[in-house]
């Protein structure tokens, strides 16, 4: 075997993924954990669908006529990480968590000494057998905070089984976390940034602008994205293409991809008001940070900028305003494209004239 020294790593080279700039979308952010903001902000979109370009662009188009814009309010933030221990019995697992839950202000001390902003806020668990799935909640600053949440949790195992001699390790993640997979935990605990996007489009503006009518929309909302993903098992998932606009905006903004998965379970709500259309996007699982890795890339931190993502404001105020904006994207894409569906043969004419 070669001493460490001989061995060489491969060489890092970049794979180049297509980038524009889209929009701009006018956002209206709701004040809820920071200031209101409302602006106007073009997004930076990396894809191989050129279509999708010009689907957000068209959504964008409609923002800016909108009275309001994009309405974006978020609801919630955490990040998450499940540690999974064994007991000898369900008892002793039951017994092990009666007491492990009323000690969270020591395990947030063993949490502070692993990183300066993450908050360790709530815990849950589960039982199965003789096996403790503990799901710990940590708020994560401005970062999306995998590596960070992990580090604390591998801390506070060790801790638990030095205090809880009863139990003994099985995997620092659990699967209940629910890490870059489709579960319904996280749509009801949430994983990331807890967004709903909003926007009223008058009659009028949705029949020009959008070649369609308030009612089609609503219409094709319920029969495509409500029960057609009802019969396809869907798990708490309702929408389009939302993993479309979010894996081109996670690329942009130097996120881990792989986190579309539970990004993209999301829904869609359209009704009638007074004749004009409301049409919204929620999305419970939005995972974005604007420090930690993929951060430091120079077309990152020029994206971030122009997005206004990297302010000396608030720790978190940052990843906060760039998850809004993400959200935002999701509904110009959505909209655009469920408004295509309604006629025939739009949506195929499109991609044929862009990618034929």
């Amino acid at each position: 075997m070669a001493p460490t020294s001989a061995i060489t790593s491969p060489k890092v080279t970049q794979a180049s993924v297509p980038m524009r700039f889209v929009g701009p979308m006018k956002i209206s952010a709701q004040a809820s954990f920071d200031a209101a903001w409302q602006e106007k902000v073009s997004v930076p979109l990396a894809t191989y669908e050129i279509p999708l370009w010009h689907s957000v662009g068209r959504g964008a188009r409609v923002s800016n006529l909108c009275n309001e814009g994009i309405k974006t309010t978020l609801i919630d933030e955490r990040m998450t990480r499940s540690i999974l221990l064994e007991a000898k019995d369900a008892h002793q697992a039951l017994g092990a968590w009666q007491s492990i839950q009323m000690r969270q202000q020591e395990m947030q001390d063993i949490v502070g000494q692993t990183s300066r902003f993450a908050t360790l806020f709530n815990m849950n668990m589960q039982i199965v057998a003789n096996l403790l799935y503990l799901r710990l909640e940590f708020n994560t600053g401005d970062a999306s905070g995998h590596n960070m949440v992990t580090h604390a949790a591998d801390s506070l195992m060790q801790w638990l089984l030095k205090q809880y001699p009863q139990l003994s390790y099985s995997s620092i993640s659990g699967n209940y976390c629910s890490d870059k997979k489709a579960t319904a935990v996280n749509g009801i605990l949430g994983r990331g940034k807890y967004v709903v996007a909003e926007l009223t489009v008058p009659r009028a503006l949705c029949e020009r602008k959008l070649n369609t009518t308030p009612e089609k929309v609503v219409d094709l909302n319920i029969k495509k994205n409500l029960l057609g993903t009802l019969m396809a098992g869907g798990v708490r998932s309702a929408n389009a293409h939302f993993a479309n606009m979010l894996l081109g905006f996670y690329l942009a903004t130097g996120q881990d991809a792989a986190n579309i998965i539970e990004g993209s379970q999301g829904m869609v709500h359209a009704e009638v008001q007074e004749g004009d259309l409301y049409f919204s996007c929620t999305l419970p699982n939005i995972i974005v940070g604007t420090v930690g890795n993929g951060k430091g890339l120079d077309f990152v931190t020029q994206n971030l900028a122009k997005l206004g993502c990297n302010q000396d404001i608030e720790v978190g105020a940052n990843a906060r305003r760039l998850a809004q904006i993400c959200a935002a994207t999701v509904l110009c894409g959505e909209l655009s494209l469920l408004a295509a569906q309604t006629n025939p043969g739009e949506l195929m004419q499109a991609h044929l004239k862009l990618e034929r």
